[in-house]
């Protein structure tokens, strides 16, 4: 990894500035969390907070795939970081009255990420070697977890220690300086054929992308997976309110819950480093049995009553569901091609936020009526199911694609 990081100046200054972007989204989140949560004393809102920062992805993917494979993606990733700023700086604006604008201001964010985000991906295998990818894939993918560790644990203290409106400032702040390390990248992130000069068709574009999923089984697989996981992640929405409300530790609480999530996002993709380098069939078993992970972690959060517990268990859930992402994203960089690979990415990240979204608005509701314990328990539950019906209904694709590689081999 170090020596990738040395090798490829390009590779060093994307990934730098998805690693400050993504520290900064997170001090935002810890602060953001405990002023809806002071405004509103609502299980509901705390659980809408994270339905801003995915729901809004999925309304804007017609045009956020499209534009990842018909400009220049380097650019839109420089225009998407610039405008964030703005949007990040309208934190500063919420208070008594105005909490709505707290969820316009993430939602902002939210639908620009949906941009920046397929187009990072799809640039990946475009900035480093063939040899390097899995590796580049798992750093990638390692830096959200980091971030989201490192975040949300600073951004705790420093929320504590300066104030709501301090976080605020530094996420505009990332942002800003993210755009400016990606204007110092040379290496092209379009292929030589993924870029096109013709009017973009955000819907006839976005079609012609789930045709190309639909004719490799490979890819539409991949894709169902990300989505099975998003059936789940409601789960993640009522940590702020058991840190809250069952563990009493406040915005301390929340950063260590959501710290402990980091870890596990972080380490996850480097358990699954070697797996996802065999093939298809190894990758497609891994996203089922990581949920299966996923599931028995939580299981564990529903029925704590120390918060230490309850950490521990959100990182052994969270190295399931890190796994679970870095196999999937490196699956499908692998099987689609780069003037499809846009459009797919966005579909994934579409299909998963939308999932997310529905999973984390039922739950906030049901939390109102039953508490957060038992809307965790189910969701558990959920993975458990989804992933046992993944794992049996990608059987034969996975003894396909064992058999095409051994017949490769020989």
């Amino acid at each position: 990894m170090l020596s990738l990081l040395r090798r490829n100046r390009d590779f060093r200054l994307v990934i730098t500035a998805q690693v400050i972007s993504y520290a900064g989204d997170w001090f935002a989140t810890v602060a953001l969390l405990g002023l809806v949560i002071d405004l509103t004393h609502s299980d509901l809102a705390a659980a809408l907070v994270f339905v801003s920062q995915t729901l809004p992805s999925f309304l804007v993917t017609p045009l956020a795939g499209p534009a990842a494979d018909r400009f220049d993606r380097r650019r839109l990733m420089i225009g998407v970081s610039v405008v964030q700023v703005g949007c990040a700086l309208m934190f500063l604006l919420v208070g008594e009255g105005t909490a709505w604008l707290a969820f316009v201001a993430q939602g902002s964010i939210s639908a620009l990420a949906a941009f920046f985000q397929p187009a990072s991906q799809a640039a990946l295998p475009n900035l480093v070697d063939p040899e390097d990818l899995p590796t580049a894939t798992v750093m990638m993918s390692a830096t959200w977890g980091a971030m989201l560790a490192v975040g949300a644990a600073v951004g705790a203290a420093f929320t504590v220690a300066f104030g709501r409106e301090a976080s605020f400032v530094a996420d505009a702040a990332s942002f800003a300086i993210a755009a400016l390390l990606l204007l110092g990248v040379r290496r092209s992130m379009n292929g030589a054929r993924s870029a096109h000069v013709d009017r973009m068709r955000p819907l006839a574009d976005t079609a012609e992308g789930l045709r190309y999923a639909r004719r490799h089984s490979e890819v539409l697989a991949l894709l169902s997976s990300k989505m099975g996981f998003g059936l789940s992640a409601g789960v993640t929405g009522m940590l702020a309110v058991l840190a809250t409300q069952r563990f009493h530790a406040g915005d301390t609480g929340t950063g260590i819950l959501l710290a402990a999530r980091g870890v596990g996002v972080v380490v996850g993709p480097f358990l699954i480093r070697r797996a996802v380098a065999r093939g298809t069939s190894t990758i497609l078993l891994a996203c089922g049995v990581s949920a299966l992970v996923f599931s028995a972690g939580y299981a564990v959060v529903s029925v704590s009553t120390m918060l230490g517990v309850a950490a521990v268990a959100v990182l052994v859930a969270h190295l399931g569901g890190g796994a679970q992402w870095t196999a999937s994203t490196y699956g499908l960089q692998v099987t689609t091609r780069d003037e499809f690979r846009g459009r797919i990415f966005a579909t994934d990240f579409a299909l998963v936020t939308l999932t997310m979204s529905v999973s984390l608005t039922i739950s906030g509701l049901v939390a109102e009526t039953v508490g957060p314990g038992p809307v965790v328990a189910v969701l558990a539950g959920l993975s458990a199911v989804w992933a046992s019906v993944y794992l049996f209904c990608t059987r034969r694709l996975r003894a396909t694609e064992r058999a095409i590689a051994a017949a490769d081999v020989s």
